[in-house]
């Protein structure tokens, strides 16, 4: 029976060189061409494990079906676990996986400050009470390669409910961990870590933004964004940040990572439109992965729909 990303023994570790030709990859994979404390009290930590075997844990969501369906098949989870951008542990997609395996934020806690009425730190039990489910979404690189994932997760909004906003708020500031022990990327000076994104209010507040815990049914693997990432579907994926530790409620517009370091490639808003090329390549098109076919790129990534209105005044 093969085994799943969520399993990584050291002795079944692919040899690296293997892992840097992406289309050996693939044939190898089979897919083708408010206020409270940590998580005292709750046993193990959420990553920590009896044996190095043995599977993240299964969440148990029930799939909400207003969003069951993406318009497209599930990628396959073997693929969608080990390709990821996540420079913090290496800039190698195949590669991720295995550098970032044993990086662990336990125990957890999300900071909530700034412009909220209860200012303080949530355990990941405290955001997933406020309403787990799973959903299907669309999800898109601004390199133009595209998956559909089952993430599970909160929405946003109920989070943000809970800590209570305060009327001068605009706009919702992510910051991401920094650890250059275990993040071997943040020991170079290239980028400025820790990794910081920023979603006007509207935005933040929108019934498709969710605050994310679980992929595939289980917990988030590190190179997903263990243990908590924000996920904004309409959004180039850098706009969703992973391993995310604190959240800022502001009146003024905060400066965003990538829109920082390369302002001529990334924008602040960043939402999907294939009429805007980026510098480098077209983004008319897009690769769905383990599908080496050419599809069109919706605008807004397939959620106009429900996300255009929040841009046509501004």
């Amino acid at each position: 029976m093969p085994r799943k990303p969520w399993t990584l023994p050291d002795r079944e570790i692919t040899d690296e060189a293997h892992y840097l030709d992406r289309r050996r990859f693939l044939k190898a994979l089979g897919v083708g061409g408010l206020a409270a404390g940590g998580l005292a009290g709750l046993g193990r930590g959420v990553f920590e494990r009896a044996q190095a075997s043995d599977p993240l844990p299964e969440l148990g969501a029930a799939r909400n079906p207003a969003f069951a369906d993406a318009g497209r098949p599930l990628t396959d989870a073997d693929l969608a676990l080990r390709y990821n951008n996540f420079y913090e542990f290496t800039t190698t997609k195949e590669a991720v996986w295995k550098e970032a395996k044993d990086f662990r934020l336990d125990p957890y806690g999300l900071e909530v400050k700034g412009l909220v009425e209860r200012p303080g730190t949530l355990s990941l039990e405290q955001v997933e009470a406020l309403g787990l489910e799973e959903r299907v979404y669309r999800f898109r690189c601004v390199e133009a390669w595209a998956m559909t994932v089952p993430w599970t997760g909160v929405p946003l909004k109920a989070l943000l409910e809970k800590v209570g906003v305060k009327p001068e708020a605009r706009y919702v500031w992510f910051h991401s961990f920094l650890d250059p022990k275990q993040a071997p990327g943040q020991r170079k000076d290239d980028y400025p870590w820790p990794y910081y994104e920023a979603l006007r209010l509207d935005e933040a507040m929108h019934e498709l933004t969710l605050v994310v815990t679980g992929v595939y049914g289980r917990r988030l693997p590190p190179q997903s964004g263990a243990p908590l990432r924000i996920v904004v579907p309409w959004k180039y994926g850098y706009k969703s940040p992973k391993s995310v530790v604190s959240m800022e409620l502001a009146a003024e517009q905060p400066p965003t990572f990538w829109n920082d370091a390369v302002p001529a490639e990334y924008s602040w808003l960043s939402n999907v439109d294939p009429t805007v090329p980026h510098p480098r390549w077209s983004q008319a098109v897009e690769r769905l992965l383990g599908d080496e076919t050419e599809r069109a790129t919706l605008a807004y990534n397939g959620y106009g729909d429900q996300v255009a209105k929040l841009y046509a005044a501004k």
